[in-house]
C-alpha cells in the first residue's frame, strides 16, 4: 500500500476493507472512542468492509481518513485525515484512534502532519476542526496544533466548537 505520509512514529496509507475492515469494526465499537463523533457502531465486521468498499473520498477528493501504522510494530492505532465537507465546502481535520494510544501524543502528532500534508501536497487555504465542546482531548490536540477557535456551533445536536488554522 502506498503511503500518503509520514511522522516520527507512523505512516499514514489509505484504508482498505480487506486491511482495515476488523480494526475499524473494533475501533466504532468503543462507545468511549465514538461517544462524541455522533457516529454508530457497525453491526459486525462485515458491515465495516461494506463501508470501506465504498469509501470514495480519496478518488473524488484526493485526501480522505487515512490508517494510522505506528512504524515500530506494524500496528494499526485508527484514522487521521482530511475530509471534504460538501456542504460546506471545508476541508475538515478529524482523527480516531484506539483508546490504548490516547495521552502518548499520537493525535496531536498526526493532525499536525495532515494539517502540513493540506497546506503543501493539497494546496489547501484553510483546515477545520469541528468537535463537542465536552470532548476535552479532542479540543486540547486541536489547540496544540495552533487551530484557533472560531465559533460555537451545533454538533449533531450538542454544543460544538468550530475551530480553523489558515496557510501562512
Amino acid at each position: 500500500m502506498e503511503i500518503i505520509l509520514e511522522t516520527a512514529r507512523c505512516y499514514l496509507r489509505k484504508m482498505s476493507s480487506e486491511l482495515d475492515a476488523e480494526n475499524a469494526f473494533e475501533l466504532n465499537n468503543d462507545f468511549e472512542v465514538v461517544k462524541y463523533t455522533g457516529d454508530v457502531a457497525f453491526e459486525n465486521v462485515a458491515s465495516a468492509e461494506l463501508f470501506l468498499e465504498n469509501y470514495k473520498d480519496y478518488e473524488r477528493n484526493n485526501m480522505g481518513r487515512w490508517a494510522v501504522i505506528r512504524k515500530l510494530y506494524n500496528e494499526w492505532l485508527g484514522w487521521c485525515g482530511l475530509k471534504l465537507i460538501n456542504e460546506t465546502n471545508e476541508v475538515d481535520l478529524g482523527y480516531r484512534l484506539h483508546r490504548r494510544y490516547w495521552n502518548a501524543g499520537y493525535a496531536t502528532e498526526l493532525a499536525l502532519a495532515c494539517i502540513e500534508y493540506g497546506f503543501d501536497k493539497l494546496f489547501l487555504n484553510r483546515v477545520i476542526g469541528n468537535v463537542e465542546s465536552s470532548n476535552i482531548g479532542s479540543v486540547r490536540v486541536l489547540e496544540k496544533c495552533g487551530i484557533k477557535l472560531l465559533r460555537q456551533t451545533n454538533f449533531n445536536g450538542n454544543t460544538g466548537l468550530k475551530y480553523e488554522i489558515l496557510k501562512k
